[in-house]
C-alpha cells in the first residue's frame, strides 16, 4: 500500500509559520505533493528528512510553482509537458517508477473575468495528450481548478458559469475521465455531499463550508480496483485547501 497526499499550500514559506511541517511529519506520506509553492530556488530551506525532493518552479516570481516529496527515487523526473509555451509557470511534475507514473499539477485558473479561459481549455487538451503519452498507469493529482458535478460545489446554482464550474472547464473534466482515468474520491463515496477541498477567504466561506472540491487524485482506468482510500482532510487549516488523500495497493 502506498500512501499519497496532495496540497495546495498557497505559498510553501507561508504555510510553514503555520505548523506545515508537523502536518507532513504526521500523514507520513509515501509521496507529498504540493501546488502553489510560490517561491524560487534557494528560498525555503524545506529538506524532509527521508525523502527525494522534486520542485518545479515558476520563472515569475512568486507565482504557481510545484513540488513532490517522495520517500521512493524516481527512475526519470520530467517537467512539464513539452510545451513550451505552458512550461514557464512550474505546473508540472513527473515521476516514474517500475509500476506507474505520478503526476502532479496545478492547473491554470481561467481567471475571474474568464480571461483565460481558452488558455485553459487548451491547456486541458495538452495535458490530457500528454497523460496518455506515459506508456504506464498514471496516478494524477493537484488542484484541477474546476467542481466537477453540482455535488462538487456548495451553491452550484449561483456559481454556474463562474471560472471553475464553467460548462467548458466541466467538459475538460469530462474528456479526461471519459479517455480512461477514474476520479478516485468519488470512486468510493459517489454520492457523498459537503465535502470539499478549497474554500474562498471571502464571506466566512470556510467557516460555513460554501467550498468546492477541486482538488483531486485520478487514477488510470487500469488501475482502479487498486483504490483502497480516499480522503478530503476538511480539518487541517493552514491554506485555503486542505489536503487530499489516496491510498493505492500498488509497488
Amino acid at each position: 500500500m502506498k500512501r499519497f497526499i496532495s496540497w495546495n499550500v498557497n505559498g510553501l514559506r507561508a504555510i510553514r509559520n503555520k505548523g506545515f511541517d508537523d502536518i507532513f511529519n504526521d500523514f507520513d506520506a509515501d509521496a507529498f505533493c504540493l501546488q502553489e509553492i510560490k517561491l524560487q530556488e534557494g528560498q525555503t530551506d524545506f529538506a524532509p528528512e527521508g525523502y527525494f525532493s522534486y520542485w518545479n518552479y515558476a520563472e515569475r516570481k512568486g507565482y504557481s510553482g510545484t513540488a513532490i516529496f517522495s520517500k521512493e527515487e524516481a527512475i526519470s523526473v520530467k517537467y512539464g509537458i513539452g510545451e513550451p509555451y505552458y512550461d514557464d509557470e512550474g505546473r508540472v511534475i513527473t515521476l516514474e517508477y517500475p509500476d506507474y507514473y505520478l503526476v502532479a499539477v496545478y492547473t491554470p485558473n481561467a481567471k475571474e473575468d474568464l480571461s483565460r479561459l481558452d488558455y485553459r481549455c487548451d491547456w486541458e487538451d495538452l495535458f490530457r495528450k500528454y497523460l496518455h503519452s506515459l506508456n504506464k498507469p498514471v496516478v494524477v493529482c493537484g488542484d484541477l481548478n474546476v467542481a466537477h458535478q453540482e455535488i462538487d460545489l456548495k451553491n452550484f446554482k449561483t456559481n454556474r458559469g463562474n471560472a471553475g464550474f464553467t460548462d467548458e472547464e466541466r467538459g475538460k473534466f469530462t474528456e479526461l475521465l471519459e479517455s480512461g482515468f477514474t476520479d478516485t474520491f468519488r470512486y468510493l463515496y459517489p454520492d457523498l455531499e459537503g465535502v470539499y477541498s478549497w474554500w474562498s477567504y471571502r464571506y466566512k466561506a470556510r467557516e460555513n463550508n460554501a467550498g468546492w472540491r477541486i482538488d483531486y487524485f485520478l487514477v488510470s482506468d487500469t488501475i482502479k480496483d487498486k483504490i483502497a482510500g480516499a480522503a478530503i482532510h476538511m480539518d487541517i487549516f493552514g491554506s485555503d485547501h486542505c489536503p487530499v488523500e489516496l491510498i493505492l495497493d500498488i509497488g
